[in-house]
């Protein structure tokens, strides 16, 4: 039998074996608030749905609140928190922020979901582990306003704090290693021409991704996703990554263009809308759709553009799951 890995790997060379590799994702709010909660909740949805690699998703918050920020649970379909209370007001304070410690605080308790959830899953699960790229840490400090705000009026003092974040993410990264983690997945929100144009994002963005990218080029399922619209999709080429996943069904370009334009495989293929509203034959049309797209699924990994909302029925998450083995 071919295994998850070797499956992946088929993928990540353009190739498929025994059938398309499959992955979804979604949050576990409230569980996410205590490691061995959401290593237990993350366990049980493999557990359930049998994925070929299990990408970790702790509340946003995880890698900025021991720089003092706060958010509440709220009800978001998505299973986002709200943030409620925010640390930078004034351009000064970029300078105030200091290189976190992983061995504490909020870092440390995610340390330790990844240890309790590869104890769980044993070591045939590759897992990867969310990481917000260092632009949308500090969008989530001052929030997104203040933070163009500021980008306009006092740039150097941003990238003061943008270099602290990296540093911050280069640390956690590197004790993460120990936890037997496959690779990152790397969520970048601003590589996008609503935000910046090329040069202003390889400025406040491109800099740190490649930083952080560069010292994860070890690891063999490192994932780049690419949020929004009007992506800037060239840094799939760019970028050392095994795996590209974006918004392929709502934003350019559609999966086939997109392996076009990137050695790496390619994620998606189903509408997160469709997952929450749409009916297992329409999820079942969609991944079939997709598959045929990428010649039967090579380079291919079948997958939404972000995470599954909370909402998504059981049956439709299941019919995602089943569409791989009749493709």
């Amino acid at each position: 039998m071919t295994n998850k890995r070797e499956r992946l790997q088929a993928a990540i060379e353009g190739e498929v074996a025994d059938r398309p590799a499959v992955a979804l994702w979604r949050h576990f709010p409230v569980d996410d608030q205590d490691p061995r909660a959401l290593a237990e909740a993350t366990a049980a949805f493999q557990r359930d749905y049998d994925f070929d690699f299990i990408k970790v998703t702790p509340a946003s918050s995880f890698c900025v609140r021991d720089w003092g920020v706060e958010d509440e649970w709220r009800g978001s379909t998505e299973g986002t928190r709200e943030y409620t209370r925010r640390v930078i007001y004034d351009p000064k304070d970029w300078r105030k922020l200091k290189v976190l410690d992983p061995m504490s605080g909020a870092l440390k308790d995610q340390l330790s979901c990844l240890e309790l959830l590869r104890q769980e899953v044993g070591s045939e699960v590759p897992i990867i582990q969310t990481i917000f790229s260092p632009l949308a840490q500090a969008k989530n400090l001052a929030g997104q306003k203040l933070l163009f705000d500021h980008l306009h009026r006092e740039p150097e003092l941003v990238e003061e704090g943008l270099r602290v974040i990296a540093q911050s993410v280069l640390a956690f990264i590197d004790l993460a290693r120990s936890s037997a983690i496959d690779g990152i997945f790397y969520a970048i929100q601003h590589a996008s021409y609503e935000f910046f144009d090329r040069q202003s994002y390889a400025r406040f963005g491109g800099t740190y991704d490649r930083e952080i990218l560069t010292i994860t080029e070890d690891l063999w399922l490192n994932v780049l996703h690419l949020h929004g619209e009007s992506i800037m999709f060239d840094l799939a080429k760019e970028f050392p990554v095994q795996v590209v996943n974006w918004h392929d069904r709502e934003t350019w370009p559609d999966l086939r263009e997109g392996k076009i334009k990137t050695a790496a495989a390619v994620c998606g293929g189903i509408r997160r809308e469709t997952m929450v509203v749409g009916e297992p034959q329409s999820i079942a049309r969609e991944a079939k759709e997709a598959i045929a797209s990428m010649d039967g699924g090579k380079g291919f990994i079948l997958g939404t553009g972000c995470v599954v909302p909370v909402i998504a029925p059981h049956g439709n998450i299941k019919a995602a799951r089943e569409a791989i083995d009749f493709a």
